[in-house]
C-alpha cells in the first residue's frame, strides 16, 4: 500500500508539491500565530506568574493584575498579625518616565520590592544580582529593551522622573502587557522615583506558614479585611488572561487567522488531491476494473495524504521553530507547550486527511468500464 501510495505522489510532482506546499503553509501560520498568541498571554500574566509562590492580596474589585489599585500599608501589617500568616511581602508599582544620554526617552513601569527577599522582584536575572539595587540610584532594566533605552549600558547613568539614576544590570524575557516595559529597584526607591506615598503599596504577596493550606489563609484574609481580596496566584493569572482578552480583539483576531489558515490548507489540499486524481483517474479505473474495492481505493488515497501530510508536518515545525528562534533574538521568546504540539500534528492530518475527501467521493464513484470507454 505505502508503496503503490509513494508511487501515485511520485507520477505527479507538481500537484504532490503544490498539497504538500498546502500542508507547510498552513502549519506555518497556525504556527506563528499561536507562538505569538502565547507570547502575549504569557505578557498579560508575568506579573502573577513569577511571583506565583505567593498569595495575592490586592483591591477588592481587581480582578487584573495589570491594573491595581493602591492599598494600606497598615493592611499589610494587620495581615501580618494573623496566625497562618508567616511573611507579608509589599510590592510597589509606579509609572516613570526616562531621558537617557543620546536624547532618547521612554516610558518604565518601575516594580520596587523589599530587602533583603526582594520578593515581587526582578526574575530572569541576566546579568545581575538582586542586591545590585540597593546602591543608590540603581535600577534594573531589561535586556531586550536597550534600543527601546538609548542603548544604555550596565553602569550607565539616565534620568528617571527628574532623578539620576544607573543602570546596575539586565533582566533578560521579562515582559508586561499593555504598558511601559518593567525595571526593577527596591520598594523605597520606586516609592520616591515614583511620587509613591510611603504609606502605601500596590499590592501584598503573602506566604502562609509552613503546613497551612493557603486556601485556608485566602478565605481567612477574604472574611477579615473586606477592603482587599485576596487570591490564588494561578487563579489571578487565569482572571487576567481572561478580562484582557475579553476587553481586547486579540482573541478574535488570532482565532480568526488560524481559522483562515486550516481552511486555506483544506482547499488547497482538497483541490490539489482530487485535480490529480482526475489526472489519474485511467489508474483507479484500472485498479477498480482488476478487482481493487472502493475501500483499497480509499485507503490509497488517505495514505498518500498521510505520507504528505507527515513531510508537510515536518517541514512546517521546522519553519516555525526557525521563526520562534529568529523573534526570540527580539525579546518575543515563547514555547510550544507538548499537547500543542501534539495538535499541531493532529491538525496536519485533519487538513490533509479532510481535503482527500473530495478525490475519495469522486473516484468511489467512477465505474470501471468508464476508462475503456473512447
Amino acid at each position: 500500500m505505502f508503496k503503490t501510495a509513494i508511487q501515485f505522489i511520485r507520477y505527479d510532482k507538481p500537484k504532490s508539491i503544490g498539497a504538500l506546499a498546502g500542508v507547510v503553509i498552513s502549519i506555518f501560520l497556525v504556527g506563528q500565530q499561536a507562538g505569538i498568541f502565547i507570547f502575549l498571554t504569557n505578557a498579560m500574566k508575568s506579573l502573577v506568574a513569577n511571583n506565583a509562590g505567593y498569595i495575592w492580596v490586592v483591591d477588592s474589585k481587581t480582578d487584573n493584575a495589570n491594573q491595581l489599585a493602591r492599598l494600606d500599608m497598615r493592611l499589610g501589617r494587620e495581615m501580618a498579625s494573623l496566625p497562618s500568616v508567616d511573611q507579608v511581602y509589599p510590592v510597589v508599582i509606579a509609572a516613570g518616565a526616562a531621558q537617557f544620554a543620546d536624547g532618547t526617552t521612554a516610558g518604565m513601569t518601575i516594580i520596587g520590592s523589599q530587602a533583603p527577599d526582594f520578593v515581587g522582584g526582578p526574575w530572569g536575572i541576566d546579568s545581575a544580582r538582586k542586591v545590585d539595587m540597593i546602591p543608590e540610584g540603581a535600577i534594573i532594566t531589561e535586556f531586550f529593551d536597550q534600543k527601546t533605552y538609548g542603548g544604555v549600558a550596565i553602569g550607565e547613568y539616565f534620568e528617571l522622573n527628574g532623578n539620576k539614576v544607573y543602570n546596575a544590570g539586565f533582566t533578560r524575557g521579562v515582559r508586561g502587557f499593555g504598558g511601559a516595559p518593567y525595571v526593577f529597584t527596591t520598594i523605597e526607591r520606586a516609592r520616591a522615583l515614583g511620587n509613591y506615598p510611603t504609606d502605601k503599596a500596590s499590592l501584598f504577596l503573602v506566604k502562609s506558614k509552613p503546613g497551612v493550606d493557603p486556601n485556608r489563609v485566602i478565605a481567612e484574609i477574604n472574611a477579615t479585611f473586606p477592603v482587599v481580596r485576596a487570591w490564588d496566584a494561578q487563579a489571578l493569572a487565569n482572571s487576567t488572561v481572561t478580562k484582557v482578552l475579553g476587553s481586547s480583539g486579540i482573541a478574535l483576531s488570532v482565532g480568526s487567522l488560524i481559522i483562515f489558515a486550516v481552511l486555506s490548507g483544506f482547499i488547497i489540499i482538497g483541490l490539489t488531491l482530487y485535480s490529480a486524481a482526475i489526472d489519474r483517474i485511467k489508474d483507479y479505473g484500472t485498479l477498480k476494473a482488476i478487482g481493487a474495492t472502493n475501500g483499497y481505493i480509499t485507503r490509497l488515497i488517505l495514505t498518500q495524504a498521510f505520507l504528505i501530510s507527515l513531510v508537510g508536518f515536518l517541514l512546517g515545525r521546522a519553519l516555525v521553530e526557525g521563526f520562534r528562534l529568529g523573534v526570540a533574538n527580539a525579546g518575543t521568546i515563547f514555547e510550544f507547550p507538548v499537547d500543542m504540539q501534539i495538535g499541531f500534528f493532529l491538525l496536519t492530518l485533519f487538513i490533509a486527511l479532510g481535503g482527500s475527501l473530495f478525490a475519495i467521493r469522486r473516484i468511489n464513484s467512477l465505474e470501471p468500464a468508464q476508462v475503456f470507454r473512447g
